[in-house]
């Protein structure tokens, strides 16, 4: 098991690329999730570039757009991923057709559809591939409970996440996919979430 408070103060305000060559000398069983939303070809390419073979894990709800499956493919071509996909039992087509649809995030049942739709399929996923290592995009100013993550933390399992880009702003993510040419969704949607700067649950919960 790591120190990560000691992890946390030596690492914590590195580099994201030194961040990732460390946390991946200790993994034995490194996976990085992505949702192929806005400025995750980032995280994949600077981990790839540490580890082309390492395990991408899709939670692919069945709701995004066009655009995000078309950068998707892209960057699974590109980079040459070695992914996952997991999705949820109940279609997308299902769930808008006999199921009521995307509930609002005042509805009773939305708790459930974000279970059904992104956190189950998520522990399915983790039950599978039992990582030790979980690299995650979270950035700090996305949201105000990201404000006081830290780059390594412990979840569900003893598996260690860290999040290599926590301190980086908009400004750099940006300049980092144009120096390196990768694409990027600008029409985004993720069901779960109903409103930008609002948490799914995916990691207040693990």
């Amino acid at each position: 098991m790591l120190d990560l408070d000691k992890a946390n103060l030596e690492f914590g305000q590195s580099s994201p690329q030194s961040i990732i060559n460390w946390a991946l000398e200790q993994a034995n069983k490194p996976i990085v999730t992505t949702n192929f939303g806005p400025h995750e070809a980032v995280i994949l390419h600077m981990v790839t570039q540490a580890n082309p073979t390492i395990s991408v894990i899709w939670i692919d709800s069945g709701y995004n757009t066009r655009a995000t499956y078309t950068v998707a493919q892209s960057l699974i071509d590109r980079l040459n991923l070695n992914i996952d996909v997991y999705t949820p039992k109940v279609s997308a087509a299902r769930q808008d057709a006999a199921l009521g649809g995307i509930p609002s995030i005042d509805e009773e049942r939305h708790a459930a559809f974000t279970e059904q739709f992104k956190l189950e399929p998520f522990s399915r996923a983790m039950q599978a591939v039992a990582p030790d290592i979980w690299f995650t995009a979270v950035r700090s100013e996305q949201t105000a409970f990201r404000r006081n993550m830290k780059v390594f933390s412990e979840g569900v399992n003893g598996v260690i996440k860290v999040a290599p880009l926590l301190h980086w702003k908009e400004t750099q993510m940006n300049a980092y996919l144009q120096e390196h040419s990768l694409p990027n969704v600008d029409k985004y949607f993720d069901p779960t979430k109903a409103e930008a700067g609002r948490e799914c649950g995916l990691h207040t919960k693990i």
